[in-house]
């Protein structure tokens, strides 16, 4: 109250000098016969000591209170109720005030279309138009200099715009509403304290910004293009009056709070990203965050998404990660690049470089980075594995696994997928046949692998010796599957294999499911070299008997030639036949 008696009693002074003014001893003409106190010619009404005590040739304008309206001069069409009230408005086109308030737009000289309520509003506003103020002391400075180009402002509330000298364009709805603005433009605010340190330094630099609010970008001074709606919302933004915290949105109670010089950011929700650059460091920028407490305690990490009540809400230095689903990575402080969309997806992890999709998916993981997973309660085993990719509802493996590719659910208990379709598959060559395995399936663990053969990977290596002949027990058949009752096929039964060697045979859960191919074809071969040796044997026998043969036929030759000679020699040796003639 001292501090409104000294304003406006540094002023009236002025206004008691007026009246011992010879020319202005004339005052208003003698009012209308026969019509109530305050009735005068040319739709004039005054009421009050030395009120409209100067009007010449303005039309239409009342006047209550001491002084109200005194220089009226040719000024039309204007309301002053107050002692002192529009107490100089007599300029050229100084018409449709409404000044209501003692001392209010009691320094006007020549503005227009301005309304101003209460005391001390819109007090030094000289040669301006168009300015709304509701509230003692509001637009208090307004146009000071007398430059004209104050208008179109809104003030509503004690000492709102109460520094405003040249911005235009301003909305304050509040007690101390935009209070220290001075030359700053197009600024809405809406609430006690809303953008009260808006261009402090009178720079004119903190343009374009909204808060709705009480405290809503209170400390904000040289930071533009903000908007901020609700209590308390960025309420210390461009606390150190750099600028840099700029193109700001909050969006509920005490959202971005704390932001100092974070730029680019949107919080919607109560407490969303509350402590934005709690460091004031200036490095969380480009953060949205959507949801109650979503990336509440972030200081210092940039680019995150957040969406869902509590999202990120721990997050404090972690950068680029992506959060949707209530609570989803809530505990995550310092790891960055996570992607994670669910209620409560990688809620406990602080690691790197995870995608988790799906409700609870990767749930327990403390420490995993660089997994990819997919699916309804997903990776809910894994801890601190690495380089995993889950897809499927409920797929897992142990806690620490690493590089491990699962597809379709294998929780215990739970039927396997009954059929696996992967595209690119069919008519594709793999390349040289040479470089290629068959895929195999461990039917206990779901685990896909190729078996080696190398040395290095086996011990107590020794000859199979007689172990395979006991495929000499097993029944090759031939049958149809039930799901194909057309297709002819060939080979051998499980449960048989079973009985003849429990070790060629593959169970599942206690039961044979299949024969173990490669084992038997090692077997085969293993026999078939054992009879290939015995070949090889017989082989060597029979040429060592056709070598003995041979001999003895060329012996037998040999001892033919030489009964041959002595034959012939024989037969050269005999005596010439004689010829005895018969006498009758």
């Amino acid at each position: 109250m001292k501090t409104r008696f000294k304003i406006f009693t540094s002023i009236l002074p002025l206004l008691a000098c007026f009246a011992f003014l010879p020319q202005m001893r004339a005052g208003l003409p003698p009012q209308i016969p026969g019509n109530p106190d305050g009735c005068y010619p040319a739709f004039n009404t005054a009421e009050g000591c030395n009120a409209l005590f100067q009007v010449t040739g303005g039309i239409g304008d009342t006047a209550v209170g001491w002084f109200s309206n005194f220089l009226a001069g040719d000024a039309s069409f204007n309301t002053s109720v107050g002692a002192g009230s529009l107490a100089l408005d007599s300029g050229l086109g100084a018409g449709q005030n409404t000044a209501i308030g003692t001392a209010a737009m009691i320094l006007n000289l020549s503005g227009s279309s301005n309304v101003a309520v209460g005391s001390n509003a819109l007090v030094n506003g000289l040669n301006v138009s168009f300015n709304n103020g509701v509230g003692s002391f509001v637009l208090y400075n307004n146009d000071i200099l007398g430059n004209g180009v104050a208008e179109f402002n809104n003030a509503f509330g004690d000492h709102a715009l109460f520094s405003n000298i040249d911005g235009a364009g301003n909305s304050a709805f509040g007690d101390d509403a935009l209070r220290f603005s001075v030359f700053t433009s197009d600024n809405t605010a809406i609430g006690n304290n809303a953008l009260r340190f808006n261009d402090f330094n009178a720079t004119g630099n903190a343009i374009h910004n909204t808060a709705v609010g009480s405290f809503a970008l209170e400390s904000n001074e040289e930071a533009r293009n903000n908007t901020a709606v609700g209590s308390e919302a960025l309420e210390f933004n461009d606390f150190f009056a750099n600028g840099f915290a700029s193109n700001n949105t909050a969006v509920g109670w005490e959202a971005m709070e704390s932001n100092v010089d974070g730029a680019a950011n949107t919080a919607v929700g109560s407490f969303a990203l509350q402590n934005n650059d709690g460091s004031a460091l200036g490095l969380a920028n480009g953060n949205t965050a959507v949801g109650f407490t979503a990336l509440v305690s972030n200081t210092d990490g940039d680019s995150n998404s957040a969406v869902g009540s509590g999202a990120l809400a721990s997050n404090t230095t972690g950068i680029s990660n992506n959060a949707v689903g209530r609570q989803a990575l809530i505990a995550n402080s310092a790891g960055s690049f996570n992607q994670a969309l669910g209620v409560l997806a990688l809620a406990n992890n602080e690691g790197t470089a995870n995608v988790a999709i799906g409700d609870d998916a990767m749930i327990n993981a403390t420490g995993a980075s660089l997994n990819t997973v997919m699916g309804f309660v997903a990776g809910t085993s894994i801890a601190v594995g690495a380089f995993n990719t889950y897809i499927g509802a409920g797929v897992g493996g142990p806690g620490d696994e690493n590089s491990t590719i699962r597809i379709g659910s294998n929780l215990s208990g739970l039927a396997g997928a009954s059929a696996c379709f992967i595209g690119g598959i069919r008519n594709q060559v793999t390349g040289v046949a040479a470089n290629s395995l068959p895929v195999r399936i461990d039917l206990t663990t779901g685990k896909l692998g190729t078996t080696a053969s190398s040395a290095r990977f086996k011990q107590d290596i020794q000859s199979m010796g007689k172990t395979s002949e006991v495929i000499f027990s097993l029944r090759p058949v031939t049958f149809h599957y039930k799901y194909d009752t057309k297709t002819p096929e060939w080979g051998l039964i499980a449960e048989e294999v079973a009985k003849v060697s429990p070790d060629l045979a593959v169970m599942q859960e206690g039961k044979p499911y299949a024969v173990r191919w490669e084992e038997i074809n090692a077997m085969l071969l293993n026999e078939f070299l054992k009879e290939h040796k015995k070949v090889e044997e017989q082989q060597a026998t029979i040429s060592e008997l056709k070598n003995e043969v041979q001999t003895v036929v060329a012996q037998l030759k040999e001892q033919a030639a030489q009964i041959q000679k002595v034959s012939a020699q024989l037969e050269v040796s005999k005596p010439a036949p004689q010829v005895v003639a018969h006498k009758p």
